[in-house]
C-alpha cells in the first residue's frame, strides 16, 4: 500500500476494486487517506481522501454500490459523522444527519432491505448498548432499542430471515460470553444461550449450513484456540475441535467452497504468520501455509470469489504495516 495502516477498514466494490479507508499509520498518525487496489493490475492507487481522519470505524458497501463509512475515532474523540463514497464520481460526501451517538469499535451490518444497522461500540461515556438504524430511503437515523449488555470488541452476524446474532465482546470491565438476537423485521431484541467461552477480539463466520462459527479471541487472561458453533434452530452452542494456534485480532473468511480461512492474529504480543483452514464437513483444522509478514489488526477480503487480499495491520514490534498479501483460492 502507499501508506502503512492499522485500525483501517475495507470494502469491495461491485467491480472488484478494494477500497481501504483511514486507520492509523506509523507513529499513530491518524489517516483520512484512501487507496484502491485492482487485482488485474496488482496496483495500489491513492484516491480522494475522506473528509475526516478516522480509525476504528466501519466501512460497508451499500446495495446501490456506494460505500458508507461510519463513526470511528480521531483527535477529537469518538465520532458520529458518516461519509458516503460514490465510486462513479470518486467523491466523498458527509451525511447531513449524523448518528445519534458518537462511537468507535462498533459493528455494522447491511440488512436484507438495504438499511444499515450499527451496534454497540465505545463512546466518551464508555461501552454502549444502544443500536441505531440508518434508513437508506429516508436518509435518517433511528434509535431502535438497546441490547441487554454494553459491548465493544464484539461480532455481529446476519443469519437467515433477517436475524442478527451479536456475540461476546467487552463491557469495559469484563469479557463477555453473552449472545443476543435482533429480529430486523420486528425490531425486537431477544437473549439466547451464552457462548461456552467468554471472548473478545474473536471472529464469527456464517457457514453454508447456516450455523455460526466463532473462533479464538481473548479470554481476559489468555488468547484462545477454542472454537464453537451456534445452531440457530436449537439456539445452543457446542464446542468443536480447537484451532492449532491460540490467536486474537485475527481475521476469518468464509470461502466459496464453504471452508473458513483464519489468518494471522497475535498470541499475547507475538504476531502470527500462521493460517488455518476449517472444513465443516470433517470438523478438522489444518495449517494452510504462512503469511510472508506476521500480523494482527489487519483486514482480509475476498475478491471475485478467487482471491483473498490481506492488508496492513501490526507486527510484533507494534509497527504499522504497509504490506499486503494475496491468497489464491484452489
Amino acid at each position: 500500500m502507499n501508506e502503512a495502516r492499522r485500525k483501517h477498514a475495507t470494502s469491495v466494490l461491485d467491480d472488484g476494486r478494494l477500497i481501504v479507508t483511514g486507520g492509523q499509520g506509523r507513529g499513530s498518525t491518524q489517516l483520512k487517506s484512501v487507496e484502491s487496489y485492482t487485482l488485474s493490475t496488482g496496483n495500489w492507487i491513492p484516491i480522494n481522501d475522506m473528509i475526516y481522519t478516522r480509525f476504528d470505524h466501519t466501512s460497508s458497501k451499500l446495495k446501490n454500490g456506494q460505500i458508507i463509512v461510519i463513526g470511528g475515532y480521531n483527535d477529537r474523540g469518538p465520532m458520529n459523522t458518516v461519509e458516503l463514497y460514490n465510486s462513479t464520481t470518486g467523491n466523498w460526501e458527509t451525511l447531513i444527519q449524523h448518528m445519534n451517538f458518537a462511537r468507535h469499535m462498533h459493528t455494522t451490518l447491511i440488512l436484507p432491505n438495504g438499511n444499515v444497522l450499527v451496534i454497540g461500540g465505545v463512546s466518551t461515556s464508555g461501552s454502549l448498548n444502544n443500536v441505531e438504524l440508518y434508513d437508506i430511503s429516508a436518509k435518517t437515523w433511528e434509535n431502535i432499542g438497546i441490547m441487554k449488555h454494553k459491548r465493544h470488541y464484539h461480532t455481529a452476524s446476519l443469519l437467515d430471515n433477517g436475524i442478527v446474532l451479536v456475540t461476546g465482546g467487552y463491557n469495559g470491565s469484563s469479557v463477555l460470553n453473552s449472545a443476543e438476537l435482533y429480529n430486523s423485521l420486528t425490531q425486537v431484541w431477544d437473549s439466547t444461550s451464552n457462548m461456552i467461552f467468554s471472548r473478545r477480539e474473536h471472529t464469527a463466520s456464517v457457514l453454508d449450513n447456516r450455523k455460526l462459527l466463532v473462533t479464538g479471541g481473548w479470554s481476559g487472561n489468555d488468547p484462545l484456540n477454542s472454537a464453537e458453533l451456534y445452531d440457530p434452530i436449537t439456539r445452543n452452542w457446542t464446542t468443536i475441535r480447537p484451532m492449532n494456534d491460540a490467536r486474537r485480532e485475527h481475521t476469518a473468511c468464509k470461502l466459496p467452497n464453504g471452508k473458513v480461512l483464519v489468518i494471522g492474529g497475535r498470541n499475547h504480543n507475538i504476531a502470527l504468520a500462521s493460517v488455518e483452514l476449517y472444513d465443516p464437513s470433517t470438523g478438522n483444522w489444518t495449517y494452510n501455509g504462512n503469511l510472508t509478514n506476521a500480523r494482527y489488526g489487519h483486514t482480509s477480503s475476498i475478491i471475485h470469489n478467487t482471491t483473498v487480499l490481506v492488508t496492513g495491520g501490526i507486527d510484533s514490534t507494534g509497527y504499522s504495516l504497509d504490506t499486503s498479501e494475496l491468497y489464491y483460492l484452489p
